[in-house]
């Protein structure tokens, strides 16, 4: 029992190390002080901290204390993703759509989106509803799960899909209008989204 509590005691004082540390690389990547953000944030990445291989992704992704490298982005947020990191995923998702850095795989893409969504993310949501809104990525067109997942993302504040989501009520019927609100009510992050509506198919 006593090693035990030591062990837990050790444990903790590594979890609290380490968020110390992904706390001041995130300070230091705020303040524009790229190189000590990534002194501090990738041995972290490295041992698996999931909020510093997003982070280090960014890094890759955008040149900052590293040599771009799209690549390197991928493989950080790929890992990120893989634990559960909705911005990581979101990510993930974009550059598979764009076959940036991986080949072009809009079915990858849209799994990946989708796993974001799922968790409320307002940017993967708005996505998955363009998708379903201009019938792209091999997705069927359904203007009511458009209109509840950028319902969904406007309530999270996307002004996007708060646009996206007025054009599309003046081509919708007051029925589905009505069966996407409920849907928007209905759905609770964490939990799958519908995969298809009983009254948005078809073209318009």
């Amino acid at each position: 029992m006593k090693k035990l509590l030591v062990a837990m005691i050790v444990a903790l004082g590594l979890h609290g190390s380490a968020l110390a540390g992904f706390t001041e690389g995130a300070n230091a990547y705020n303040a524009r002080d790229y190189a000590r953000a990534l002194r501090e944030v990738a041995p972290l990445a490295r041992a698996g901290h999931v909020e510093a291989q997003h982070l280090l992704g960014l890094m890759y992704y955008m040149g900052r204390g590293v040599a771009r490298d799209y690549k390197q982005a991928m493989l950080w947020h790929r890992k990120a993703a893989e634990q559960g990191k909705a911005d990581a995923q979101y990510v993930v998702g974009a550059m598979y759509y764009t076959g940036n850095a991986v080949p072009l795989d809009h079915k990858e893409a849209i799994a990946w989106f989708r796993k974001a969504a799922e968790q409320g993310h307002a940017e993967a949501q708005h996505a998955l509803g363009l998708m379903y809104r201009y019938h792209a990525a091999g997705m069927p067109q359904d203007k009511v799960l458009a209109y509840m997942l950028w319902n969904l993302a406007a309530a999270a504040g996307n002004a996007n899909a708060t646009e996206q989501r007025a054009a599309i009520a003046k081509r919708m019927t007051q029925e589905q209008i009505d069966e996407a609100q409920a849907l928007s009510r209905a759905w609770r992050p964490g939990t799958p989204l519908p995969r298809q509506s009983r009254s948005g198919a078809g073209m318009g």
